[in-house]
């Protein structure tokens, strides 16, 4: 039969980031070496405490459906997380558990927003921020934040984005593509704007917040705010922090209507998370952190290490991350260049496909993200990769050469 596609898929588009892990698939089944630094998820393995959770779990038949809010094990676990981590308190009526922090983001837009209501997206934004928002029927309204502001949305810039029509603003702290976190005194200047305006909640993403260089824990809106509390969705998940991105568990803890509300809708979606996931999470959230502090030890010094790579390319550029394992580089001194067979650099996605042509190392043009001009590296990956793909970036760079001005004739 024939199928007429919504018009909310039509709104949308696929991930850009899931088009360039296949796009390296395919190249890679050519038997051509790509070095990918595409992917968003650690490459270490599964702590081994946490597998042997969930096969403890399969043993002993923990394989049915479970509450559509999760276990109360994996409750309880998330609130002493949150206690631990930022003095918060909260109760299991505001607490949800979803198939990863994505599926717990779009059951919270699809339980509030009707046709027409905003939703403001600062940018550099992760991908699937404003689609999430048009599938829902909501309007993205994309603020840009400056390189010089961190990538960071101003008060200035927030309260000048507000109309009556705003139902949320997202903040992703620290953020995919750009590692930024919030300072504790940015989110209370942040606040006081948002205290204005109580039709505005906020839902805030803090899936990278312990993948952290900071001397002191991420700070998280909910807490720093407590006069917001009513109007903070904050989710998270297991995905980033344990390396578990593919046991699909993600939570958020809000008021209790909005918690509601997404329950029903998982309830007629998925019915409830996996049961064995479930369990895994459990553990990774009480059980030894050693793994995290290890983790973070590496990132650290592939951070360090690949931003002095990137900062020695005369093209190129970027500024040091506080948290998770990206950096967002600014290509903009490429543009106008053009390459050993005469094609014009005319943008990030030209430069990107540049590096991917001639040197095989796989990244996402910056534009995906919002921001023209940049592209994104994950250092997910080896220190060896990481080398060899800047030693990669520098001979892109070092072929372009500048195209000559035409001169019209007489």
């Amino acid at each position: 039969m024939p199928v007429n596609t919504a018009a909310r898929v039509r709104r949308i588009k696929p991930s850009p980031s899931t088009a360039a892990a296949q796009r390296v698939r395919e190249l890679k089944s050519q038997g051509l070496t790509i070095l990918d630094l595409t992917v968003g998820e650690p490459d270490f393995d599964t702590p081994d405490h946490v597998k042997a959770a969930a096969i403890r779990a399969i043993e002993a038949g923990e394989t049915k459906y479970t509450p559509v809010n999760g276990t109360p094990a994996l409750r309880a676990a998330i609130t002493a997380k949150l206690r631990e981590r930022h003095g918060l308190e909260c109760t299991d009526d505001r607490i949800t558990v979803g198939g990863g922090a994505k599926q717990v983001i779009f059951l919270a837009l699809m339980a509030t927003l009707d046709e027409g209501d905003e939703v403001i997206v600062p940018a550099p934004y992760w991908v699937s921020y404003p689609d999430m928002v048009r599938a829902n029927d909501g309007t993205p309204v994309v603020v840009d934040c400056e390189e010089s502001d961190g990538f960071k949305l101003t008060p200035e810039r927030l309260g000048a984005a507000i109309t009556e029509r705003t139902r949320w603003v997202i903040l992703n702290t620290p953020g995919n593509p750009t590692g930024s976190a919030y300072t504790t005194t940015e989110l209370h200047s942040l606040a006081e704007v948002l205290l204005d305006h109580p039709h505005v909640g906020v839902l805030t993403d803090e899936i990278y917040d312990e993948i952290w260089y900071g001397d002191q824990d991420a700070p998280s809106l909910a807490a720093v705010e407590p006069r917001l509390a009513d109007r903070v969705f904050l989710t998270n998940g297991v995905s980033k922090t344990y390396a578990m991105t593919g046991w699909r568990i993600g939570y958020g803890v809000g008021p209790t209507a909005l918690i509601t509300a997404i329950n029903t809708l998982q309830s007629q979606t998925s019915s409830c998370p996996s049961s064995v996931s479930q369990a895994a999470a459990a553990a990774a959230l009480t059980g030894p952190q050693d793994f995290v502090r290890e983790t973070v030890s590496v990132y650290r010094a592939r951070r360090d290490a690949t931003v002095q790579l990137i900062n020695d390319i005369p093209q190129l550029s970027c500024t040091v991350p506080d948290g998770g394992f990206y950096l967002l580089v600014n290509c903009g001194a490429t543009t106008g260049r053009s390459t050993p067979s005469g094609t014009r650099i005319d943008n990030d996605e030209d430069f990107a496909r540049h590096l991917l042509d001639t040197q095989q190392v796989a990244v996402i043009h910056g534009t995906a993200y919002g921001v023209p001009g940049y592209f994104r590296i994950s250092f997910a990956t080896s220190t060896d990769v990481l080398t060899e793909a800047c030693a990669r970036m520098a001979k892109a760079c070092a072929e372009l050469s500048t195209v000559p001005s035409v001169v019209p004739s007489a």
